[in-house]
Formats: C-alpha cells, sequence, structure tokens
C-alpha cells in the first residue's frame, strides 16, 4: 500500500468540502467559547465586586461607629453562605492582587471609605476559605468536616478599621458547570448536519460532471451519437452544452472525411481497371509488366483504403470478451496454418482471468496487423499479456531486425514501408500499423513499438481493463 493512499487529506470534492467545513466549525466554536468564558468571566467579577465593595463599605462603617464587644454579633449577621467576613489582628491577604479587576475594586472602596485606610484585595480562583454556616453545626469530628472549603472563584480583601484590627472578607462566586460537554454535543449536531448538507450538494453538483466525464472517455473510444443531458448549475450546464456540441461537429467531420475518403477510393477503381486493360494491349513486354504490376499496387492501396473507411463508417457493437481466450482463439488460427505464432501466457498457464470491453473484429483486426508484420518481418509471432491495476498490456514480441530507433514513430505513417522493393510478397502497402494504431486508440488504448535489448521488436498494446 502506497503513502498516497494512506494521505490524511481526502481525494474527493466532498470530503474535501467537508473537512474544511469541519475544521472551520470546530475552530469557530473553540474560538468563541474561549471568548465567552474570558467575557463571562469579567462580567462575574465586575457584578461580584461592585456587590462586596459596597457592603464591606458599609460594614466598616457599622464596625467603626459600635462598640467591640458588638462586633462579633455584627460580623456574623453580615456573613452570608457565599460571604465571609472575620475580624483578625492580622490582614488575611499579605499582599494585594496587581490584575485590572483588583485595582478597580481597591479604587471602588478607597473612594467609598477614605484613601487612608490601609486596603488589600485579591482575586483567586481554588482558594481555601474559612467555612461559614449560619445555624450551629451538628458535632463533627475533625475528619468528618474540615475548617475550609474549597471555592472556584474568590474576591477577597482586607480593611483596617480604626482600632487598628482587620475586617476579612472573601466572597466565593460558584461558576456554571464546564461548556466542553456541551460545546461537544454541538460540534457534533453541526458536523453531521455538514455532512448531510455537503454530501448531498456535491452529488448534486458532481454527478453531472461524473457523467461528462464517462461521455468524454467514450468518445475517446470511437463511439459517437453521445448526448449528456444538460443539468446541474449553469456552470456546468455551460461545459456540457459545449461538449455536447463538440462531439456532434467531431463526429460529423469524421463522417464526412470517410465518406470522401470511401468515395474517392471506389472512384479510382474504375480508372484504375480501363488503365490495366489498355497495359495490355502494350507490345513492348517489360514496360507493360511494370505498368501491371504498378497498377496492381495501385489497386492494393485502393482496395485497403476502401476497406479502411468501410471499417470506420461500419461502427461496430461493444462487447465484454475474456482477453485470454480471445488471443488463444486468434493464435490456434495462425497454428492451424503452420505460421510460427504461440502464447506465453495464457488460460492454459494459470493466468488470472482479465476481461476487457472492446470491438473485437476490430480489435482482431489490428492485433493480427501486427502479427503479420512480426511474422513476416520477425520470423516469428510471441504474444503475452499481464495486468495492470486499471489496465492490462498485450505484448507481441519477434526476433526479426527490429526497426531503427529513428523511424519507431514513423512507421505508423499510412503507406509508409521499410522495404523498398514495393513488393506485395515482401511486404504490404503501408497501412497495417496505420489501421493497428487506429483502431486500438478508438478503444481508448496506446500501441508503441520498442527494439528488444536481445534483438527483436517489441508492439506493446495497452488497454482499460474492465472490472470481472
Amino acid at each position: 500500500m502506497s503513502w498516497k493512499r494512506l494521505s490524511l487529506i481526502p481525494r474527493s470534492l466532498a470530503g474535501q468540502l467537508i473537512g474544511l467545513m469541519l475544521a472551520a466549525v470546530v475552530v469557530s466554536q473553540v474560538f468563541t467559547l474561549w471568548l465567552f468564558t474570558d467575557e463571562r468571566r469579567g462580567a462575574l467579577l465586575e457584578l461580584a465586586g461592585g456587590r462586596v465593595v459596597s457592603r464591606t463599605a458599609a460594614l466598616v462603617e457599622l464596625l467603626d461607629d459600635t462598640p467591640s464587644e458588638l462586633h462579633e454579633q455584627i460580623r456574623r449577621a453580615a456573613s452570608s453562605p457565599v460571604s465571609y467576613f472575620w475580624i483578625s489582628s492580622r490582614p488575611a491577604l499579605s499582599k494585594s492582587g496587581t490584575s485590572r479587576t483588583d485595582l478597580r475594586i481597591r479604587r471602588a472602596l478607597a473612594e467609598t471609605i477614605g484613601e487612608d485606610r490601609a486596603v488589600r484585595t485579591q482575586i483567586g480562583r481554588n482558594v481555601e476559605v474559612p467555612r461559614y454556616r449560619h445555624a450551629r453545626p451538628r458535632t463533627e469530628t475533625a475528619k468528618q468536616k474540615s475548617a475550609t472549603r474549597l471555592v472556584p472563584l474568590v474576591v477577597a480583601m482586607s480593611v483596617q478599621l480604626d482600632n487598628g484590627r482587620w475586617l476579612n472578607m472573601a466572597s466565593s462566586l460558584d461558576m456554571q458547570p464546564s461548556s466542553l460537554p456541551r460545546l461537544f454535543v454541538s460540534i457534533s449536531l453541526m458536523a453531521v448536519a455538514v455532512i448531510l448538507i455537503v454530501g448531498f450538494t456535491v452529488r448534486r453538483l458532481t454527478k453531472p460532471l461524473s457523467n461528462l466525464a464517462d461521455a468524454a472517455d467514450q468518445l475517446g473510444r470511437g463511439a459517437d451519437g453521445l448526448s449528456v443531458e444538460e443539468a446541474g448549475p449553469q456552470e456546468v450546464r455551460s461545459a456540457i452544452h459545449a461538449f455536447n456540441v463538440m462531439q456532434e461537429r467531431l463526429t460529423r467531420y469524421v463522417q464526412d472525411r470517410t465518406r470522401m475518403l470511401a468515395a474517392i477510393s471506389h472512384d479510382l477503381r474504375t480508372p484504375i481497371t480501363s488503365l490495366r486493360i489498355r497495359a495490355e494491349f502494350i507490345e513492348d513486354e517489360e514496360n507493360r509488366n511494370r505498368i501491371i504490376m504498378t497498377l496492381d499496387e495501385m489497386q492494393r492501396m485502393v482496395e485497403a483504403t476502401l476497406s479502411l473507411a468501410r471499417d470506420e463508417a461500419r461502427r461496430e457493437e461493444q462487447n465484454r470478451v475474456d482477453l485470454g481466450e480471445f488471443l488463444d482463439a486468434i493464435v490456434a488460427d495462425y497454428q492451424d496454418m503452420n505460421q510460427p505464432v504461440r502464447l506465453k501466457s495464457g488460460p492454459d498457464q494459470g493466468v488470472e482471468r482479465m476481461v476487457v470491453d472492446c470491438r473485437p473484429i476490430a480489435m482482431k483486426r489490428a492485433l493480427r496487423n501486427l502479427i503479420d508484420n512480426a511474422v513476416r518481418y520477425g520470423n516469428e509471432a510471441e504474444i503475452e499479456y499481464l495486468a495492470g491495476e486499471n489496465s492490462v498490456e498485450i505484448t507481441i514480441s519477434d526476433s526479426g531486425p527490429g526497426i531503427p530507433s529513428e523511424r519507431l514513430d514513423e512507421v505508423f505513417e499510412p503507406f509508409l514501408r521499410l522495404e523498398d522493393s514495393r513488393s506485395g510478397e515482401t511486404g504490404g502497402i503501408g497501412l497495417g500499423l496505420a489501421i493497428a494504431r487506429s483502431n486500438i486508440h478508438a478503444h481508448g488504448g496506446t500501441l508503441t513499438l520498442q527494439n528488444m535489448q536481445e534483438g527483436g521488436l517489441k508492439a506493446t498494446v495497452t488497454l482499460p481493463r474492465e472490472a470481472v
């Protein structure tokens, strides 16, 4: 398995859009939670600070105006389950906090009770403060109940009284439970909604594109009369409309050229026959034979061209064929004629079954042209086929002299022959490779030629592989 398959980035458009939108949702939700929590904490602190300042200032003035023996009763009356006051000889806070909230609370308290008093304030989290109860507690051991409690958020103050003692205060703010579970639920619901909506939308957008891709692939394999339904957004509809117009024009152009080629080839048969009849009356035997040989070659060229045009004009239906059995039948035909052709890999050698979608007659003609060339110029033909991931390769090898490297691409040109005698016995008319490549390209495949190091020529046909 390659690393590309293990990539975390989805390859489909729907997967990429869903991934990007989910990432955006998670990041935005986390950032929003952080802002909300920070603002909420600040608002609670401001509220607690204003409430505590007014209550503490009033209690300081009351304690300064009453006798010391009443201070304990006043302190107990002022305390509550969330705000605890106590008087001690030393301040409960060793120093003041330095945050902006601490400064605002000290400033507000100083404005109320005067600048001449010693004031210390501190905002803390998870601070232990003395436990307080309005009612008298039941008898409990020290192990059963601690004398202090841990509060999540505390606003603590220490204010010096006129008698030199210190009024201490700790006000706890019970924060709401953590928002993380609710955040996870919210993100999960949004993720499900994103997947459903994006998946449905992208499928609606990409289905016409998939149909367009299939039609383009079929057009490349020689199919005609294709028409893709114009659906989807306006941009996709425009692309499909342009494809439909293009394939219609292209099909009409190819058909017109093919009919013209067939008409020309057909019309040339009559003057060639007439010239042959006239050549028979030439008295000079040597000139007569040369003219007749030239006319015969022209006749073969016209017949081959007409045959090519007929094959192009006749659209054979595509069928799914077993490649091994298909090649085995071709080789059997040659072996029945005592031709040196053999199948190196086939059903009898345990090769896996492979199915290709092709036009059997056109494909057989292309392969026969390659085999004929291998037998004629290379003395033998050895056929082998191998399966790839999405394709199948058919190789036809011989043991002949090969082709000069600089002419490997040139030999596919129509009517080109490397053998210069122009004899029908030593060579054809130069259309075999052109017809073979044309038929193979019409199937969406490729045809390449390669000189082998040990000698000989190898023709490689690559075809799309059909799933079994």
